[in-house]
């Protein structure tokens, strides 16, 4: 299974999740103080550990995580588990950060998410966040055996290769495949834009290429629809239009209705299936997914916008 791949025994991490509640679902770190980035930014040893925590019943987790850590929390720790919850829950990506930490002589900050909020990303990729950060080689600390949380997991690896495949050509390298991956996430991300190294995603998987070989190399050893020659980094899918309606077919739900609004024309009013089934057919099938997933990240970022401005009207 993929997600082995992923496994990290590393004390350091573990030392620094033992300040910390112990119901966890998930809890991993990622981000250049965990892998090598190439870039002017690359000093790994003084780089901010990022840590993400999936719990099961946020309530519960902030009330003792209140109690453990309450200097962690911004002025809304007065406000008490409850509001920190529904910040949590409603706003933004579903993800509360508490950011700028010492712990154990290290910087870190961390997210908290509720475990079926992250499920729903990793399907649907419903505003690509944290779903986006795990199409990336990250170091999972701790994992329950919660079936339904590993499967989504797994299911997100798999939607984010199909995604690739049908943006890239018929033959390509690993090189070609992970970069398409990595990039995904930030498709249309204003920050790429501006601000941010728009190398990031070159920074991000040149030094990592066995990372990301060791997350999706038995995904692509067991995809039917390619041809994987691991020994010298290649590959070739099948680029017939029934090979790509097949990989439409399981895209995101989120991604497949981006592309159904981009090619349905007014009046038409045809199903999701039969606006995959032409786009599947048409020479310019790539294109057409990569302006989905641009606008998939578009619509993500402004609701995210939306609703912290909505928030900050509330409390103000």
């Amino acid at each position: 299974m993929a997600l082995q791949a992923l496994q990290s025994s590393g004390v350091t991490f573990r030392k620094i999740l033992s300040h910390f509640p112990e119901e966890l679902s998930l809890a991993f770190v990622y981000g250049s103080g965990v892998y090598r980035q190439a870039g002017p930014s690359s000093d790994q040893k003084n780089a901010m550990l990022d840590f993400v925590f999936t719990v099961d019943d946020p309530f519960a987790w902030h009330s003792k995580n209140l109690k453990k850590n309450w200097r962690h929390y911004s002025f809304l720790k007065v406000l008490g588990p409850k509001m920190i919850t529904s910040i949590q829950n409603n706003y933004g990506a579903g993800v509360y950060y508490n950011s700028l930490i010492m712990c154990d002589g290290r910087l870190i900050k961390y997210g908290v998410i509720s475990t079926n909020i992250l499920i729903e990303d990793l399907l649907n990729w419903n505003n690509l966040y944290i779903a986006g950060r795990l199409q990336k080689p990250v170091k999972i600390i701790s994992m329950n055996e919660d079936v339904t949380l590993r499967s989504a997991l797994d299911r997100n690896l798999k939607s984010a290769v199909t995604t690739a495949f049908l943006m890239l050509p018929e033959s390509f390298s690993e090189e070609d495949l992970f970069i398409e991956i990595a990039g995904l996430s930030y498709s249309g991300d204003f920050r790429m834009v501006v601000g941010e190294d728009k190398t990031k995603v070159l920074n991000i998987v040149k030094p990592n290429i066995a990372h990301f070989r060791e997350l999706y190399g038995s995904i692509l050893q067991e995809n039917p629809q390619v041809v994987y020659k691991s020994q010298q980094g290649r590959l070739e899918i099948d680029k017939s239009p029934e090979g790509q309606f097949t990989q439409l077919m399981t895209l995101p739900k989120s991604l497949q209705q981006q592309i159904h609004h981009i090619m349905d024309s007014p009046g038409k009013n045809r199903d999701v299936e039969e606006t995959l089934f032409q786009v599947a057919h048409d020479p310019d099938c790539g294109d057409v997914v990569r302006l989905g997933m641009k606008k998939s990240v578009i619509y993500s970022s402004l609701k995210l916008h939306k609703m912290w401005k909505g928030w900050l009207r509330k409390t103000s």
